[in-house]
C-alpha cells in the first residue's frame, strides 16, 4: 500500500507542479500582452502617469511616444514566455524590475511597486518552474 501511495504522490506532485507551471505561464503570456496593447490605446489608464519625471527627462521622445516601444517590449515579452517560457520569465523579470526602479523613484506608486515585485518573484517561480521541465525532460 505504501508503495502505491508513493507512486501516486509523485504522480500527484508532478501534476501540482504542471499545474503551477501552466498558471503562471499563462498570466504571464496573458497580463504583459494585454498591458502593451494598451500602451497604443490608454483603455486601462493613461500610462505615461507612471513615468518618473527622471526617466521624461531622459528620454529624447515625447512620452506617449516612448510608451508605444514599452508596449512593443511588454507583447515581445509575452510572446518569448509562450515560446520559451524559461527565457521569456527571464525578460519579464528583468523588465519588471526596471518598472519597479522607475516607480521608487516616483512618489506616490510604492503600492503599484509592491505589486510589481509580487509579479517578478512569481515570473522568477516561473523560471524555476521551467528550468525544472527542461532539466526533467532532457534527463528522459
Amino acid at each position: 500500500m505504501s508503495t502505491h501511495t508513493l507512486s501516486a504522490g509523485k504522480g500527484l506532485r508532478h501534476d501540482l507542479d504542471t499545474q503551477a507551471f501552466m498558471l503562471l505561464r499563462t498570466i504571464f503570456i496573458v497580463a504583459p500582452i494585454v498591458f502593451g496593447i494598451d500602451k497604443f490605446t490608454n483603455l486601462l489608464t493613461d500610462w505615461t502617469h507612471y513615468l518618473a519625471p527622471l526617466a521624461t527627462d531622459m528620454i529624447p521622445v515625447d512620452p506617449h511616444v516612448f510608451m508605444y516601444g514599452v508596449g512593443v517590449v511588454e507583447i515581445i515579452a509575452g510572446l518569448l514566455v509562450a515560446w520559451r517560457p524559461r527565457w521569456g520569465s527571464l525578460v519579464v523579470t528583468a523588465w519588471l524590475l526596471g518598472i519597479i526602479a522607475n516607480l521608487l523613484i516616483l512618489p506616490g506608486f510604492y503600492d503599484v511597486a509592491l505589486r510589481d515585485f509580487g509579479l517578478l518573484i512569481g515570473a522568477l517561480a516561473l523560471n524555476r518552474l521551467a528550468t525544472a521541465r527542461v532539466l526533467a525532460a532532457r534527463a528522459r
